[in-house]
């Protein structure tokens, strides 16, 4: 079962703060009388009434003084992973070169506008996706699952495939074969792709054929063509179609740490902003 961590942390914090604010306006009250009474009858039997006597009337219910000991906590957690920024980690190779499976990154929440948390729906614009920006979004179809893909289209965008080279409105994203690349391993092709301007490196299979036939398609109003580094090593949209502007997460910038799977210390090496 895949869970949805933004869900899950929006409703702790919500069911928290619903728990605090329930004490805070109907319970503590109650205990605050208690404790004046308790106080004057100490006081007219001519004693003052104990400290530790005090504490426990003024003691909140157990639940209650957990939901106040975490409600902050879970509060602060919550606006920063909604609206500042988040992190993901990498979990296949869909996106080599670019990005390893074990690279740990940051994740931009309001780089695309601000959105309510779950929702997606946008409550602030700011800007739209850029043409080469990796972008993080929920899959379309399960929204549960994130996906990271690179920006190939932008809605208007006419987008073709003429033996594994791009182009865009009829404009070719020329490429250069890279052979000296520390990344590059035998059997693989590592390409310096330029889409329109934004360069980036791009891996496919030596010696593969075309994936598939010649094709072409024209993206959708509010609706993004994402696909892999890994060009052929890549579930994007050229098999499930496009995003749509609701399932945006944001953009990712920056490898903070890399952490082979298993048993391995994490390291710091690739560390740097994402291309």
């Amino acid at each position: 079962m895949d869970i949805d961590f933004s869900l899950v942390l929006t409703l702790a914090v919500m069911i928290s703060g619903a728990l605090w604010a329930f004490d805070a306006v109907l319970l503590k009250p109650g205990r605050r009388e208690r404790l004046q009474a308790a106080e004057q009858q100490a006081a007219n039997g001519g004693q003052t009434l104990p400290a530790s006597a005090a504490t426990e009337i003024m003691r909140e219910p157990w639940l209650f003084e957990t939901a106040h000991g975490f409600f902050p906590v879970l509060a602060v957690v919550w606006v920063l992973r909604s609206f500042i920024a988040e992190p993901f980690t990498i979990p296949s190779g869909s996106m080599i070169p670019t990005l390893q499976v074990g690279d740990y990154v940051l994740v931009n929440k309001f780089a695309y506008g601000l959105r309510l948390p779950v929702l997606g729906t946008e409550i602030l614009p700011v800007a739209e996706p850029k043409r080469g920006d990796v972008m993080v979004f929920k899959f379309p179809a399960n929204p549960s699952i994130n996906y990271i893909k690179r920006v190939i289209g932008l809605p208007g965008d006419v987008i073709e495939s003429r033996d594994e080279v791009l182009f865009i409105n009829g404009v070719e994203a020329s490429r250069e074969l890279q052979s000296a690349l520390p990344e590059a391993e035998l059997g693989e092709e590592i390409y310096l792709e330029n889409l329109n301007g934004v360069s980036h490196f791009t891996r496919e299979e030596a010696g593969m054929q075309p994936a598939g036939p010649m094709w072409s398609y024209t993206v959708p109003k509010g609706e993004y063509f994402m696909m892999g580094d890994n060009r052929d090593n890549s579930n994007d949209s050229r098999f499930w179609g496009p995003v749509a502007e609701n399932l945006i997460v944001g953009r990712a910038f920056y490898i903070w740490m890399h952490k082979q799977p298993g048993l391995h210390l994490p390291i710091f090496s690739r560390n740097g902003s994402i291309q």
